[in-house]
């Protein structure tokens, strides 16, 4: 009997691994992007994002802040919070003001998930608190450049609000998922008994993928902002 073909999925980059780690049947959505968030958006944010669209924005302060200052600041980030994900722990994002994250063990030592998970949630807790100031940022400097660009930044101050809590719970899922990856990975390393170092490895670099993936992911607010920085006149 054949064995059923999957079909190929598009989306993020985030999906497609998170989906071929875990061993998800994943399909496309039913519905278009604006009636997926029409169900996620209460009445409240209903009302706010009415109100940012066709309200008046508030007035611009004149000032012209330059691009190019918010574009490294991005690029810092990015850098920093990329080299916390490969784990140079030197340049990790507040690294002199929170713990590092936990160590992968030796692997000659019996491991457990919980020790990865708990760096996933780490580096996930930096990434949100570092991307959300930078978000902030970039708003405010796009709100400063005309009258036209901030009421964007009140639409993104609004949507960032209306949806921070289902994005929170729907990235909280990837360390359980990634976890499904690292039982299977491991019951083939005692079926097969093969040097443990080896699928650790391997095991590691797909965490780092994942987390490089779901940094893009968060990293699109902030450069949407951005470009829209560098447009304005």
């Amino acid at each position: 009997m054949q064995a059923p073909t999957r079909t190929a999925i598009s989306g993020p980059a985030l999906v497609r691994l998170l989906a071929r780690f875990a061993d998800l049947d994943v399909h496309a959505p039913g519905s278009s992007l604006s009636d997926r968030l029409s169900q996620w958006l209460g009445w409240t944010d209903a009302i706010a994002l009415s109100t940012a669209l066709g309200g008046d924005p508030p007035a611009a302060s004149g000032a012209r802040p330059a691009s190019d200052v918010e574009e490294a600041a991005c690029a810092r980030v990015r850098a920093s919070l990329t080299s916390a994900i490969v784990g140079d722990k030197g340049n990790a994002p507040g690294a002199h003001r929170r713990r590092a994250p936990v160590q992968a063990p030796p692997p000659d030592l019996a491991v457990e998930y919980a020790v990865y998970r708990q760096r996933y949630l780490s580096l996930q807790q930096a990434m949100e608190a570092e991307i959300g100031a930078l978000r902030a940022r970039v708003r405010a400097t796009l709100a400063a450049k005309s009258t036209r660009m901030a009421r964007l930044a009140v639409v993104d101050a609004v949507m960032e609000q209306a949806l921070a809590a289902r994005e929170r719970a729907l990235l909280a899922q990837v360390p359980a998922l990634l976890g499904k990856h690292f039982q299977r990975m491991r019951s083939a390393h005692q079926a097969f008994s093969d040097d443990a170092s080896a699928w650790l490895g391997v095991f590691e670099q797909d965490m780092q993928s994942v987390l490089r993936a779901e940094l893009q992911v968060r990293f699109q607010p902030v450069d949407g902002l951005l470009a829209a920085c560098q447009t304005a006149h």
